[in-house]
């Protein structure tokens, strides 16, 4: 595209673009970057002001590997032509959407945003929408998948650019749908611009990012737009009325709301027959009287079953059939890091989880307790330079639902673990637990734990889910749970069952 028409898509949509200086030709464009390792020949770099670096300071590098342009807040030392904006993170999802020719409007889009529960939700959606014949691509902070190959996800809700640019190679790849998770940070940071959504669901709201949004409210906020920024006119809003904080979005919406939750209501329904380590049966009423769907879900926990209505609400939407809700849910994948489990041929039990939050551990300490014929032991710890006071109060959850707790590092970034791990500590008081202690090094941790665990009893390794580095002050290095896991098994002699 060239950067003229770019230009008039900005201007298009209320941004008053200018040139820095009027330039000499109008180069054509093949993508927006907003990353300078992004940077391919004939990309437009848009300079954005980080929370720690400011891209304006490379675009000497950007020019290097082959920018063709800039978008920036700036005028900058170069040749190239330079684009002014007062918003350029805004901005640059917009360029991006026109570049790759509005990829989002190709599509049916759903969205789930909220504290715990995003990505389990977008998971089985898209095992349902796959069972009904959809072709469905993913962004979530497991995985970006286009359709036809999954890459490891580097944050919940990628960059505007790079949302655009999985968009059209899932539209490219013969997609009709995409999934996406919605951070709090990509809804205030403006990653999801030109995109509007078919289906929104909402899962629940607990304390966490308060270091970036300062409170509750404000957190609610940025959640809230996605509701009011990026819904297409029909879609409608899949709410957890058991969360307080879904309620009062469903009194917001109410003419847009399909409200969910567990037990007797109006609305999505989800009942309880039978729960245990190998998942649930459920039976969900559905609104409009018809017949209740019973399905088998593979998954565990209470908290699951609010994430299976979620995803039943969102499928509802769009429009797919009972027997493509059915076959979704009980054909669902496993979901990486999210109660994954592990049997043991000594009778013991692991479950890796992402939960990081007090209330993420509350309900996976729950769910693997709920059945247990033995002791819980809880491995976790929390990550560096975010919320602190979630630490006492992971501490007084553990103490309260497991009987043994190891303590140990994860993602501390620049804080000492020690300290970390000493906060936590603060909150270990409760009847339940028996014994605690400190492995900062989380291999051992988890070897360690499962070194005492004996049969009927469950190990829940918390925190980091799925994945792949341990963020040190000095940067990422390698380590990830399930390769600790398979590392012990193969040391003890203990074979893995299922």
């Amino acid at each position: 595209m060239k950067l003229s028409q770019i230009v008039q898509t900005l201007e298009s949509a209320g941004f008053a673009p200018a040139f820095a200086r009027e330039p000499l030709a109008d180069p054509e464009l093949s993508d927006v970057c907003t990353r300078t390792e992004q940077v391919s020949h004939g990309a437009l770099y848009c300079c954005i002001k980080g929370f720690k670096t400011d891209g304006h300071t490379f675009a000497k590098e950007a020019e290097r590997r082959g920018a063709g342009a800039f978008l920036a807040e700036r005028p900058l030392a170069t040749s190239l032509p330079v684009v002014l904006v007062q918003d350029s993170r805004k901005a640059a999802a917009t360029a991006a959407a026109a570049v790759h020719g509005f990829p989002a409007e190709k599509l049916s889009l759903a969205a789930v945003t909220g504290t715990n529960g995003k990505s389990t939700t977008a998971w089985i959606t898209r095992s349902i929408l796959r069972a009904g014949g959809i072709s469905c691509g993913l962004l979530g902070t497991i995985v970006y998948d286009d359709g036809k190959r999954e890459e490891p996800a580097d944050r919940t809700t990628p960059d505007g650019p790079s949302v655009q640019r999985w968009l059209a190679r899932i539209a490219a790849n013969g997609g009709q749908a995409c999934v996406m998770e919605a951070s709090s940070h990509g809804l205030d940071l403006h990653r999801l611009e030109c995109c509007r959504f078919d289906a929104l669901a909402f899962t629940n709201l607990t304390p966490e990012h308060l270091d970036f949004h300062g409170d509750m409210e404000s957190y609610f906020q940025a959640k809230r737009r996605l509701f009011t920024d990026h819904a297409r006119p029909e879609a409608r809003f899949v709410l957890n009325v058991d969360d307080p904080w879904g309620q009062r979005l469903a009194e917001l919406f109410p003419e847009r709301a399909l409200p969910y939750g567990i037990g007797q209501g109006t609305g999505l329904r989800g009942q309880i027959l039978a729960m245990g380590l190998d998942g649930t049966d459920l039976e969900i009423s559905v609104p409009g009287g018809e017949t209740p769907i019973r399905v088998r879900s593979p998954l565990v926990g209470l908290h699951n079953v609010s994430n299976v209505l979620a995803s039943v609400g969102i499928a509802l939407s769009l429009g797919m059939a009972r027997e493509a809700i059915r076959e979704g849910i009980e054909n669902l994948p496993p979901v990486p890091g999210r109660l994954q489990r592990f049997r043991f041929g000594n009778g013991v039990t692991c479950f890796i989880d992402y939960a990081h939050t007090p209330d993420g551990l509350e309900k996976a300490l729950k769910a693997v307790g709920a059945d247990c014929r033995g002791s819980v032991h809880a491995v976790f710890g929390l990550g560096g330079e975010r919320t602190v006071e979630n630490r006492p109060l992971m501490g007084r959850v553990a103490a309260d639902l497991a009987d043994t707790v190891v303590l140990t590092m994860d993602n501390p970034r620049s804080e000492d673990p020690r300290t970390i791990a000493r906060q936590i500590e603060e909150g270990l008081q409760g009847v339940r637990l028996r014994s605690h202690s400190v492995i900062l090094d989380r291999k051992e941790a988890v070897h360690a734990a499962l070194d005492s665990a004996v049969s009927g009893d469950v190990v829940l390794l918390a925190g980091k889910g799925p994945e792949t580095t341990m963020i040190l002050a000095d940067g990422p290095v390698p380590y990830n749970d399930e390769e600790s896991v398979r590392e012990w098994s193969r040391t003890r002699g203990i074979p893995i069952l299922s």
